[in-house]
């Protein structure tokens, strides 16, 4: 009989985005992959997709529906290993789960950073704190990407089976990669801007946590001393137009770009001379990994994620939330060291290569999930 594993979460482009290696690793050990989440996106190495109406908000009553769907297809197959992700599929995966725990299943529960940790507000203590806390005990294995979060689910004893520290969900280093000059000349031409153009690179959704107003307020404060500094910001959101017109209040329109949904930030960041970000919370934010493996040096708000990745004067800097001063002046320190953004580059690049490539993270993940398949073949032994 084929060993199954089902992977769930919110929605399936979480799988694309983040997994595929994992799926695909699953797959070479000759299992049954299935997925079940919200969408019908096709995915590569999965044999069964289930489209289960999971919402982002706890308080949507669908979510009803779908811990009713998910549970069903929980206990009609016999499944070895049950991996959840995100907030909403990690709390109804693990409620749908009981029963097949009952019967040797084991759940993994992997966090992409708490909702609660220093500095979140109180509201998000008070309703996913208790939730979390209350879940692991239905996990076998919580796994968190981050530092942090890690000692905190230690300290405030997480009753989890084990809890592991992976390093996030890896990059693909044999894409986001440097490129040579006369490469990153041609792509700053189609793009339409010039070689001695400063360019800094953001990507995230426009909301208030993402707080791309500070990296506009930082920019009008250089607009004068650095005239050819250009700010490239990608995504979309409820806030965009908001920052648009900050940018023309400021008189800094012109030096910013807003390049709104991309599906080739492969091709824009190596053209990029400096990441920024300004986000007041993250777990370990993909973006700034793929920056940094493309050689950019980052400059960064203080927070868990960016604390994690970004090590201070080796591959950039981190800087406190509320100081625009901090981030101009390490702009600034750049534009006028271009061999600074060259080593701080290298340097970055190197860090992502031993810890965060996606083979460092699928090897992790697989150390865990050996852990139990070793268990399930030791069973299935004594049995026969």
């Amino acid at each position: 009989m084929v060993n199954k594993v089902l992977f769930c979460a919110t929605v399936d482009y979480h799988f694309k985005a983040f997994h595929l290696p994992i799926l695909k690793w699953f797959k070479d050990k000759g299992w049954e992959v299935h997925i079940a989440a919200s969408g019908e996106m096709e995915l590569p190495y999965v044999d069964q997709k289930f489209n289960i109406p999971i919402q982002r908000s706890p308080f949507q009553t669908k979510n009803i529906a779908a811990f009713q769907e998910l549970k069903e297809v929980i206990n009609k197959n016999d499944y070895k290993i049950i991996h959840c992700h995100t907030p909403m599929g990690g709390v109804l995966t693990r409620m749908a789960a009981k029963q097949a725990r009952k019967n040797g299943t084991k759940v993994f529960y992997t966090a992409h950073g708490f909702h609660f940790c220093k500095g979140s507000p109180v509201m998000n203590w008070l309703l996913y704190y208790p939730i979390e806390k209350g879940l692991a005990r239905y996990t076998d294995c919580l796994i968190t990407i981050n530092d942090e979060d890690y000692k905190l689910a230690n300290s405030h004893r997480f009753r989890a089976g084990e809890i592991e520290h992976v390093h996030g969900v890896g990059v693909d280093t044999s894409r986001f990669k440097p490129i040579d000059i006369e490469d990153k000349r041609e792509r700053r031409e189609r793009f339409g801007y010039k070689d001695d153009d400063l360019l800094m690179f953001y990507a995230a959704e426009f909301n208030k946590n993402k707080n791309q107003q500070f990296l506009i307020k930082a920019l009008a404060k250089i607009k004068d001393s650095i005239p050819n500094a250009r700010l490239l910001l990608a995504g979309e959101g409820l806030l965009q137009n908001s920052c648009k017109k900050l940018a023309a209040e400021l008189g800094v329109n012109h030096m910013v770009d807003f390049l709104g949904y991309r599906n080739d930030i492969v091709n824009i960041l190596p053209m990029c001379d400096v990441a920024v970000a300004s986000s007041l919370r993250e777990g370990l934010p993909v973006n700034i990994m793929e920056a940094m493996a493309c050689g950019l040096p980052v400059v960064a708000i203080k927070n868990r994620g960016h604390n994690e990745l970004i090590v201070d004067q080796y591959n950039g800097w981190t800087i406190g939330p509320e100081n625009t001063n901090d981030m101009t002046e390490k702009i600034v320190l750049l534009a006028i060291e271009q061999r600074l953004i060259t080593t701080l580059g290298k340097n970055g690049r190197d860090r992502i290569e031993k810890t965060y490539s996606v083979n460092t993270i699928v090897n992790e993940m697989s150390h865990l999930y050996e852990k139990y398949m070793k268990e399930l073949e030791g069973i299935r032994w004594v049995a026969q």
